[in-house]
């Protein structure tokens, strides 16, 4: 969609390729190492459930030779034998029937013995009941192993998002991020759950059926694998065709939820400039996009349930026709037939369960490839394993010589060189594009420099670990950030240690957050949510910069942080800061040059390099491009009053 919002909405990304099921498929097995004793005991509880459910079969297809029999033999005469029976039929021509009970284990005269097939029909109960609670440990155990291998993966992914660059986030929509967290993880989690047991159970009743089949008769298991082929062929044709679209479905979710992401967080916004129907119509492509995809995927890999009913159907037809001729031959016993008949469902049963769950497969299988897609992710440089710092931090920066580019063919900075001595002030004004926050951020190592160096106190900062680092500066920027919680929870975010209620109030006062905060219903104590709903933007500055404070940096960075602020805060909190960036180093980007009079050094940056740098009075003097500045800035002042 042409327009604003269109780009903003625009796709992209690694995850457009086309997925790979047999890697994916194998790496998130691998997700299981950890898991391996339970693992084994899970395969010790489904191959035991599943002998004893093949067993079951054959124990009920003795209980009906024993009703057959009794039943033959009380209309057969008493005090003779089997052969003599069937010797007379024969001889009066009935030579069909005699082949047919050949098989059948009668005495003439005797009628069925009820007892015997109690205790047949009792040792049959007994063994169902056993496979069915080893069953139930079985499916125990993989919630066990599933949920701790998802814990494991959670983890792993929130570690991954620490350590990926600024950069990598930069390149993506949030809501798409996270959705590969949260949707993403949830289904393979429920595809698990769902299948993996089931599936371990399948392949090993199939194993168990097959081998009890061809040891009863080899001839009607032969009949029964005459169908395997088209199962197979049924499966793995409706697998591929079905396969795309849960890749297609699942990107389709991730994009849906970055444009209700982005929406609900700027609804003021879309309001404000009237794109509610734009952005409803967005959402309408976006759910009918997910829509087609999820009907496709879903249909394509239904149709596969039916289709593997119809091929056990034929299963069953074959070998109830050839296990009858047998039965009319002699060669088998009625039970015999009756417990090839149940095997062949239990043989054909587990062949439609697999194709019917080969949808919850690959749907997993496919968030799995995304979610494996952002581990492989490329990191941010590893941090030194014995990272050096500066003797004493005293906060004098260097940058000697130093180059930056986002975009390899699009030089931003080039051979930028500063000293900034300890306690000194330094402001740093420009256009937009002129690289301002940008040197700000190679200074607390969001990116790394392209070439050349920075230093702290002659420690070159590649060579610090990051949390060192980062942990002797303090930083507001002109987005502000709070979480859900009280509001002195929100200030004591600043500090890694354990603080005070006095020091959290002290660190507002300097703030000037005090005033406006002892007004709230619970002052201090007031829940807020991750918007700052109940407070004003400026509000929400000033809490960030309490935070600040409260942090006690040796180096100071405020990125336009005054620009949500009315004039009269502005000014008290630039007392402040004069008094907080006593002995500090301070790095201040500034739109409105009134507010940087008293910096010791003002760099006038374009185009990615300083153009002037000096004093106010200096640059004012000099005439020129931080003179020009701020006359357009007073010129603009005057033309408002006006």
């Amino acid at each position: 969609m042409a327009g604003p919002m269109g780009r903003m909405m625009a796709g992209g990304g690694p995850d457009q390729r086309s997925m790979d099921f047999k890697n994916s498929g194998k790496r998130l097995l691998a997700r299981f190492g950890p898991e391996q004793f339970t693992i084994y005991a899970l395969l010790f509880c489904v191959v035991a459930s599943v002998t004893l459910s093949v067993i079951g079969p054959k124990i009920l297809g003795r209980a009906t030779d024993l009703v057959f029999a009794g039943v033959i033999g009380k209309q057969m005469p008493a005090g003779t034998t089997k052969d003599q029976v069937l010797a007379g039929m024969r001889e009066r021509g009935q030579g069909t029937v005699a082949d047919m009970l050949k098989s059948t284990d009668f005495t003439p005269g005797k009628g069925i013995d009820f007892d015997q097939v109690g205790h047949v029909l009792l040792f049959a109960l007994c063994t169902y009941l056993a496979a069915g609670l080893l069953m139930a440990v079985a499916t125990r155990l993989v919630n066990r192993s599933v949920n701790r291998t998802m814990y494991r993966l959670r983890e792993d992914v929130q570690g991954k998002l620490s350590r990926l660059p600024l950069s990598y986030f930069d390149k993506r929509q949030r809501g798409e991020v996270l959705s590969r967290a949260t949707n993403d993880i949830d289904n393979i989690g429920q595809t698990l759950q769902q299948s993996m047991g089931q599936l371990i159970n399948s392949v090993l009743t199939i194993i168990g059926v097959l081998a009890v089949m061809f040891w009863v008769s080899w001839l009607l298991a032969l009949v029964a694998l005459v169908t395997v082929p088209l199962s197979f062929l049924v499966a793995t044709r409706i697998g591929k065709r079905s396969q795309p679209h849960f890749v297609q479905q699942w990107r389709s979710t991730g994009k849906l939820n970055a444009h209700v992401e982005e929406m609900y967080t700027g609804h003021t916004l879309v309001k404000v400039f009237g794109r509610q129907d734009e952005s409803a119509q967005q959402f309408a492509e976006q759910n009918d996009a997910l829509y087609e995809a999820g009907f496709k995927a879903q249909f394509n890999s239904g149709v596969m349930q039916p289709l593997m009913m119809f091929v056990s159907n034929l299963n069953y037809v074959l070998v109830a026709v050839v296990g009858g001729l047998r039965v009319a031959s002699g060669a088998l016993s009625i039970g015999d037939v009756q417990a090839f008949i149940q095997y062949s469902r239990q043989f054909s049963m587990p062949l439609t369960q697999v194709a019917s769950m080969a949808n919850l497969v690959q749907s997993g299988v496919a968030s799995a490839e995304r979610i494996f897609e952002l581990l492989d992710a490329e990191e941010q440089g590893a941090d030194p394993v014995q990272g050096e710092r500066p003797a004493e931090l005293r906060g004098r920066v260097a940058l000697e010589h130093v180059s930056f580019r986002y975009d390899p063919d699009k030089p931003l900075i080039e051979d930028l060189s500063l000293t900034v001595d300890p306690g000194h002030t330094v402001a740093i004004v420009g256009p937009t594009g002129a690289g301002k926050t940008t040197l700000v951020n190679l200074l607390m190592r969001f990116y790394e420099v392209s070439g050349g160096r920075i230093t702290l106190d002659g420690v070159d900062i590649t060579r610090m670990s990051r949390d060192e680092l980062r942990a002797g500066i303090g930083m507001v920027l002109q987005d502000t950030w709070l979480f859900g919680g009280s509001i002195a929870e929100n200030i004591a975010y600043g500090s890694a240690r354990e603080v005070t209620r006095g020091e959290i109030e002290e660190a507002a006062r300097a703030a000037h957050a005090d005033r406006f905060i002892r007004t709230l219903p619970d002052g201090y104590d007031t829940v807020i949510d991750d918007e700052g709903t109940g407070v004003s933007a400026g509000e929400k500055q000033l809490i960030t910069i309490a935070r600040a404070f409260l942090s006690d940096p040796t180096i100071l960075v405020l990125d336009e942080a005054t620009s949500s602020v009315d004039t009269r805060t502005e000014v008290l909190i630039q007392k402040a800061m004069a008094k907080l960036a006593d002995g500090r180093t301070s790095f201040v980007i500034a739109h409105r040059l009134s507010t940087i009079r008293d910096a010791d050094t003002i760099l006038v940056m374009e185009n990615g390099s300083i153009v002037e740098q000096g004093a106010h009075t200096e640059l004012l003097a000099a005439d020129g491009a931080y003179a020009r500045l701020y006359k357009a800035q007073f010129a603009q002042a005057v033309a408002e009053v006006d």
